[in-house]
């Protein structure tokens, strides 16, 4: 439920209050942190483990950390991993079955009790991703019910953005860097003149109830306007843009273009892209069993379309070529997905581009096929 609380301010201090705040609920705080040369998710025993002072170089397969002079912590772009680590898990235990001592078999359903998470830094494109999962996993005959009870249970603090990265494209993917929904909390970042401090606001009955216990102070306005600035500059930074038209025709349009052989011959089909996806869902069983053949367990983990099992029947795999896996991954990402789920796949944070081994760009193979029709329907018309 939304709320129209006024807007407070909190500085470094009130910040680790807050996290001390999540742990004594019992809550598993999980957010930004600097760890192997990246700024990455993880759990937090208090907020001085937060990224302070670290930015990042971004740039199509590249990443690199860097530092800052601020002293910022929530002043850098999208890393390796999004909170579906942690709603979606990689790998999950779906029931386990044993054998008796009657010659039957027992089994048992996986329930475990469902965590009780605190995503600290949450991206507004990372809450439309959040959002669109909801939609995938939970809605429909099929429900995820270890996804739904994580989700039921999580905690949002969203992060607005204030620096996008060279690879973020999320205002041209129809979101923005300003958290509009779907938060229990939403902070803004804000150093410089007036000190190094944060404007919280609520967006749910909880989040009005944990701000009440964290020592804070009414928004001064020009703490107010200062976030809104730095927001609505951060609109106009993107680094990358997917061009501006129909994307949903444009990539069903022409399967047959010269530009999905230009990426067949770069793409190395290693599934990198699925992997750091914030949307992607896809999984698939295996069942293991012990030397005894006694017990055995069936595991949902991550599954990608880039693998060639992924579609494959008893006469092999649909998508045999690296050229047919990368369209039919793009195709869905920005087109068919709204057949299914009334929406695009992608909410424009980069990852898929920064993580890529030989830097293939998502926003670059859209414009391309643009370019390619374009091109194509002038040479029609000369005709």
């Amino acid at each position: 439920m939304t709320v129209a609380a006024a807007p407070v301010v909190v500085d470094r201090a009130g910040l680790d209050a807050l996290v001390s705040e999540l742990v004594s609920q019992g809550r598993t705080v999980v957010g930004p942190t600097v760890r192997d040369g990246a700024v990455v998710l993880a759990e937090l025993a208090s907020a001085g483990e937060l990224p302070f002072g670290w930015g990042v170089e971004l740039e199509a397969g590249r990443y690199r950390l860097v530092r800052r002079e601020d002293g910022a912590a929530f002043a850098h772009s999208a890393g390796p991993q999004s909170w579906k680590n942690w709603l979606h898990p990689q790998r999950e235990r779906l029931w386990s079955a044993d054998r008796t001592p009657d010659g039957g078999v027992r089994y048992t359903e996986e329930d475990p009790q469902a965590p009780s998470y605190a995503f600290l830094g949450v991206r507004p494109c990372d809450l439309r991703a959040i959002a669109i999962q909801d939609r995938v996993l939970t809605g429909g005959r099929f429900a995820d019910s270890g996804y739904g009870a994580r989700r039921e249970r999580a905690l949002l603090i969203a992060a607005e953005c204030t620096e996008p990265g060279a690879t973020c494209f999320c205002v041209s993917a129809g979101g923005g860097p300003a958290a509009d929904a779907g938060y229990d909390l939403a902070l803004t970042e804000l150093t410089g003149d007036g000190g190094h401090r944060f404007l919280l606001r609520a967006g749910s009955e909880e989040g009005e109830r944990l701000l009440e216990r964290v020592p804070h102070r009414p928004a001064d306005p020009a703490t107010e306007s200062g976030a809104r600035a730095a927001v609505d500059a951060a609109r106009d930074r993107m680094g990358r843009s997917l061009p501006p038209v129909d994307l949903r025709e444009l990539l069903v349009a022409d399967p047959d273009a010269e530009r999905w052989n230009d990426v067949a011959e770069r793409c190395l089909t290693c599934g990198n892209c699925t992997m750091v996806c914030p949307t992607c869902f896809c999984t698939t069983t295996e069942e293991v069993t012990d030397l005894t053949g006694d017990h055995s367990e069936r595991w949902q983990r991550w599954d990608s379309c880039f693998d060639l099992d992924f579609s494959g029947l008893h006469g092999g795999p649909v998508r045999a070529s690296g050229r047919s896996r990368y369209r039919q991954w793009l195709t869905h990402k920005l087109s068919t997905w709204y057949d299914q789920f009334g929406s695009s796949g992608c909410v424009g944070c980069g990852r898929c581009i920064v993580w890529c081994p030989v830097g293939i760009d998502l926003t670059e193979e859209a414009a391309a096929l643009d370019e390619e029709r374009r091109s194509r329907s002038g040479r029609d018309e000369e005709r």
